[in-house]
């Protein structure tokens, strides 16, 4: 049988075989991408997928930063102002109806009139309209801003307080300066007292105080705040100035526009306290969070051999 011999080759002339080529961190640098992006670590064109390679560049050509921080939105900043933006809108259109003596003026002083004829208790409503009061409001202000710093962590325990007791000290600071300028007669069982009932002080004194006692309360504990805690809270609190209110139409004490603007200027207060309380609030989660969070230590043993 004869067989066709082959070619010996010698040391010198054999060219070693490699049907399994890797293509590793030297033959990626020596072949250029096949869309010719140059990128040194890669032989063909798909994108990078590591962290470092998918940064943006930042301002002057610089890297930026990976993952990328989002900052504030524009429509988040529209609905935190929104409410302030109302109050005041509607603050200064109830205000041109009082003192240019307006329809609307005309229809909230019959308003009034049959609110305080009508027949709701009297004995509730002089309850009520009581918890305006500053010999009431103040002390239970006081109590939450005690209770606030002394469980709060960390040093800045005296910052909630602080802004609640400036947010009520602005009350007297506004409202009186404003019934001095618009100088309302108050109602018939209020004929002989001096010409100033616009904005009510004694609503303007509940919703800030109470409502100012309940941020307290639930900003520094976020998982109250999340709960349903937090609608019983804001519940209480909506119904019992809704119920100061119509105590103080009731009783003939105030005019119902009077308590109305009052709520404009008490949530453009309460909207300043909860954004000042908000970022110490935030600040302490975002710590507690990281010391929670511990970092993977790096793995010195190595990998896995390759294919």
């Amino acid at each position: 049988m004869n067989a066709t011999p082959r070619p010996q080759g010698t040391a010198d002339t054999a060219v070693p075989a490699n049907p399994h080529r890797r293509p590793g961190r030297a033959f990626a640098h020596s072949t250029t991408g096949a869309s010719g992006s140059g990128h040194p670590h890669r032989s063909d064109g798909r994108p990078p997928h590591t962290p470092r390679g998918a940064r943006h560049p930042g301002h002057h050509g610089g890297l930026g930063t990976s993952p990328p921080v989002p900052g504030p939105s524009a429509r988040g900043t529209l609905r935190r102002g929104l409410l302030p933006g109302l109050c005041v809108l509607l603050l200064a259109l109830i205000t041109w109806q009082v003192v240019g003596h307006g329809p609307l003026r005309a229809l909230d002083e019959r308003a009034g009139r049959a609110v305080s004829g009508s027949s709701l208790p009297g004995g509730a409503a002089h309850f009520f309209a009581d918890l305006g009061n500053t010999t009431v409001a103040l002390p239970v202000l006081a109590v939450a801003m005690a209770v606030s710093a002394l469980r709060a962590p960390g040093p800045r325990r005296w910052w909630p307080p602080l802004c609640a007791a400036l947010t009520m000290a602005a009350v007297p600071a506004l409202v009186v300066p404003f019934k001095n300028a618009v100088a309302r007669p108050g109602p018939a069982a209020m004929a002989g007292a001096h010409d100033g009932f616009f904005p009510s002080g004694h609503t303007a004194t509940a919703a800030v105080a109470y409502g100012a006692a309940a941020l307290l309360f639930l900003l520094p504990r976020p998982g109250i705040a999340r709960g349903r805690w937090r609608a019983v809270v804001v519940t209480s609190y909506a119904v019992g100035n809704a119920a100061v209110g119509v105590g103080l139409v009731r009783c003939g004490f105030h005019w119902p526009l009077d308590v109305l603007g009052s709520w404009c200027l008490s949530g453009v207060l309460l909207w300043g306290l909860a954004l000042a309380l908000s970022h110490p609030a935030r600040a302490c989660r975002l710590r507690l969070r990281r010391r929670g969070t511990r970092r993977p230590r790096a793995s010195t043993a190595p990998g896995p051999p390759g294919p």
